[in-house]
């Protein structure tokens, strides 16, 4: 018989469970079921068993949760405290019975209880998560660039500014990218921290056996003319011709950082100066990139893909809206409804470019919406005043809605460059 949902155990994988879990991993996600030893190594030396949960029918392991602890970066560059959830699958099998929300009620009970102020993930399907209170917050666009079409010169061999392009090895990103990194995210809204893991995986010093057989790429750094580390470009090309016997390659980017204009647009012109590449995907970026602009014929960068990324859900209403700044100055008290009881409420928000006070009130409300529009609204990406359009968020005062969007919309839009 099948067995009822009360009767499968929701807990965290012990040591011994780690294989099966893995399994109902792979299953989940469409791989080879299969678990070979290095994966298993590999898992077992990072995942916090205390916090990887697994739904088991019997002994068997029929759905995964995962999560760690991330710093997400609010508006303004503070980092807050978040719970990254993350290998979150349920087997075909055991479909329907919230196993998922088990899991996920057990999980965000612990990150409030933690002190995390918000929950984040990347949403393999759009459909799940809202009604857990997650709210896509930023986005990401990729674009395709026809070099013959972008108008660039192709002699280009150096930036006109005093800097310079390197390439460099492995080695050399391990040491030179986490800082580099680090002064990025602390500027830009959505984006998340790196761990050493991270970079040993990126350039191929932890090489995972479930992924593609690795192929060394090309690393590009762009050093300003005083000899600081600008930008960093990792990116590989293919090996093709055409019936002519010329040479039509593509360069594919799989991550570019920047900190300063200068540096964004040198590594973007020594991608499309590159001998033999007729093409450059430029990876995940944000919908806003200056990379279209960057080019003489922006018409060479054709959008090839756009979808949300990052998704948040607030734990914490005061400490997210007070952790972020503010560019424009005036007060709204809204009410947040949250279904899980986690974040619901009715704040006074006061704020200006000096900071920002929020605060539990009695007050009568000027907004209303669910949690997961407000996570939608906090990182700035999108219009309160489009929200209310659609009826997602209600005006309990005419113009509120717009005061809102004077207050959180930013100049330029949130990003998030990492999956996780």
């Amino acid at each position: 018989m099948t067995p009822r949902a009360n009767d499968l155990a929701v807990r965290p994988v012990t040591p011994p469970e780690i294989p099966d879990w893995i399994r109902a991993l792979n299953t989940g996600f469409l791989r080879t079921p299969d678990v070979s030893d290095d994966e298993l190594a590999d898992r077992s030396s990072y995942i916090d068993l205390t916090r990887t949960l697994g739904a088991f029918d019997g002994s068997r392991c029929v759905a995964t949760f995962r999560s760690f602890p991330q710093e997400l970066t609010a508006v303004g560059g503070t980092p807050v405290p978040a719970d990254a959830i993350s290998n979150v699958t349920v087997t075909v099998t055991h479909r329907r019975r919230g196993l998922l929300t088990r899991m996920m009620e057990r999980d965000l009970a612990a990150a409030k209880e933690r002190g995390d102020v918000v929950a984040t993930l990347i949403a393999a399907e759009y459909r799940i998560y809202g009604r857990y209170g997650f709210g896509p917050a930023t986005s990401a666009t990729q674009w395709e660039i026809d070099v013959t079409r972008a108008g660039l010169d192709p002699r280009w061999s150096a930036p006109e500014d005093g800097g310079r392009i390197d390439l460099v090895d492995a080695e050399d990103v391990r040491k030179l990218g986490p800082e580099l990194h680090e002064r990025l995210r602390r500027a830009q809204p959505g984006a998340i921290n790196r761990d050493d893991r991270y970079w040993q995986v990126t350039t191929g010093a932890v090489r995972l056996t479930r992924a593609a057989p690795w192929a060394e790429p090309f690393h590009a750094v762009y050093r300003a003319a005083d000899g600081e580390v600008q930008g960093l470009a990792t990116y590989a090309c293919d090996d093709t011709w055409n019936d002519a016997k010329q040479p039509v390659d593509t360069a594919t980017v799989r991550g570019l950082i920047a900190t300063t204009p200068a540096a964004e647009r040198a590594l973007w012109h020594h991608l499309c100066s590159i001998d033999w590449v007729a093409k450059v995907k430029s990876g995940w970026r944000s919908p806003d990139d200056l990379l279209p602009l960057l080019l003489p014929d922006p018409r060479a960068a054709t959008i090839t893909t756009q979808a949300d990324w990052l998704w948040v859900r607030i734990l914490d209403v005061v400490r997210a809206m007070e952790a972020r700044s503010y560019e424009g100055e005036g007060t709204l008290v809204f009410e947040v409804v949250d279904a899980a009881g986690l974040a619901g409420g009715r704040y006074r928000l006061v704020a200006s470019a000096r900071g920002a006070s929020c605060t539990p009130t009695a007050e009568s409300a000027e907004l209303t919406l669910d949690v997961r529009e407000l996570a939608t609204l906090w990182l700035g990406d999108e219009s309160a005043v489009r929200l209310a359009a659609l009826g997602r968020v209600r005006e309990e005062r005419a113009g509120a809605a717009r005061v809102a969007d004077a207050l959180l919309r930013t100049s330029r839009r949130p990003w998030c460059p990492d999956i996780f």
